[in-house]
């Protein structure tokens, strides 16, 4: 197995980061990548006011889900547990330990590739991992690295590989941080990490999260979710849209459920209680050992709460996963376009999306029944809420037609 390692202090880890971790994954067919933020760097101080060990490591974790290899890419935080400075050359010691048989690649920019034999005991990382460089600019001094390289070589056996790729991206983390204390960057950021940034207040980005704009309320959902989960997020938010143009409901609330309405989702069950007990959630039977059901409710209540959500997007997320009787206009909404959005794929799908711009009750019927269908033929139980909201429909579907 071919694994590569990537340290550094990550303050914030950026697309930089991102782009350089694909290409060296690419190019060494490497089997996973570790992301290790460092709790002490030896090369530099980290600034006044830097975000926590354990912040860093949340934002390196969002950036490794960011690209979207489940099992080949993490961050670890092998090196915020180890007191002292992060010396490279211990921590390769302990990742031989974990994986003795795994050939090791430690990966670093050209700037530190240059200085290497500057490092603590550079024989011993030599020996222990091969080298993986890369330029961050289109520019890099192919000369001396190439350079360095036989260098290493020579002087310490290494085994030096020099990536270059024209999507690197050239942003330092300083800049970077200069840039976001003056409302600029974000750009260079995964959306979820800004999200993450947003939500703690980091490098002098602050924001009324009861007031943001769309873009920023987008970027703090993603940041509360899995990556996979994002086109998720984004087909339930155009759907929802088009459907409130459709039937003359408030398009921005729309968007603005959709955008927040799984924001919980990936909260395990312990945390879910936490939260239906901070918000005096009452669950049912059901509801009390079904995870599935409880992120509505708690969803519905953090959008409420931090994000100033008003009672007709609370009631909409509420209810997205059950339905209830006598929904409203904007729950119907959202309840239909998170069961069909553009990303679903199951057998019916493409009649639901065709009802749903024909006659709104029919299709939220039909996604009921199906619904309640599905749950049977799995042997779980239906929640009573959708029962409900299939009579209702059934009833009022049926006192139109006499």
């Amino acid at each position: 197995m071919k694994l590569g390692i990537y340290g550094g202090t990550f303050n914030p880890p950026h697309t930089g980061h991102l782009t350089a971790a694909r290409s060296a994954l690419e190019a060494l067919e490497l089997d996973r990548l570790v992301l290790l933020p460092a709790a002490q760097p030896p090369h530099k101080v980290l600034p006044p006011g830097a975000p926590s060990a354990e912040q860093r490591l949340d934002m390196t974790a969002i950036a490794a889900d960011a690209l979207l290899l489940p099992g080949r890419v993490e961050a670890s935080a092998l090196e915020l547990k180890r007191p002292g400075v992060s010396y490279t050359a211990d921590t390769l010691r302990q990742l031989r330990e974990q994986e003795p048989d795994a050939q090791l690649w430690l990966l670093m920019g050209a700037d530190m590739f240059l200085s290497f034999q500057n490092w603590r005991e550079p024989d011993v990382i030599a020996r222990l991992a091969g080298i993986c460089a890369f330029a961050r600019t289109p520019d890099a001094p192919e000369q001396a690295l190439c350079a360095q390289a036989r260098r290493l070589e020579r002087e310490l056996g290494a085994r030096v590989r020099l990536v270059h790729s024209p999507d690197i991206v050239d942003i330092s983390s300083t800049r970077l941080r200069a840039l976001l204390a003056a409302g600029e960057g974000r750009e260079f950021l995964a959306p979820a990490v800004y999200g993450y940034i947003i939500r703690k207040g980091l490098y002098g980005v602050h924001y009324d999260r009861k007031r943001l704009p769309d873009r920023e309320l987008r970027a703090c959902s993603y940041s509360m979710i899995r990556a996979k989960r994002i086109a998720h997020v984004q087909g339930t938010e155009a759907e929802a849209a088009r459907l409130a143009r459709r039937w003359g409901a408030d398009e921005e609330k729309a968007r603005r459920a959709a955008i927040l309405h799984d924001c919980t989702k990936y909260l395990d069950m312990e945390e879910q209680l936490q939260l239906c007990a901070k918000y005096g959630i009452v669950l049912d039977e059901l509801e009390q050992t079904a995870v599935k059901l409880l992120h509505a409710k708690t969803g519905a209540c953090v959008a409420r709460d931090v994000y100033g959500a008003d009672d007709d997007i609370f009631e909409a997320i509420y209810w997205h996963t059950t339905g209830k009787a006598d929904m409203s206009r904007l729950e119907k909404i959202l309840y239909i376009a998170d069961y069909m959005e553009p990303n679903r794929d199951f057998p019916g799908v493409e009649r639901l999306r065709t009802l749903a711009y024909q006659d709104l009750d029919a299709a939220v019927l039909a996604g009921c029944e199906m619904s309640i269908r599905e749950m049977a033929d799995r042997g779980l139980p239906v929640h009573a809420n959708t029962v409900r909201a299939r009579d209702w429909l059934a009833r009022e579907r049926n006192g139109k037609d006499q």
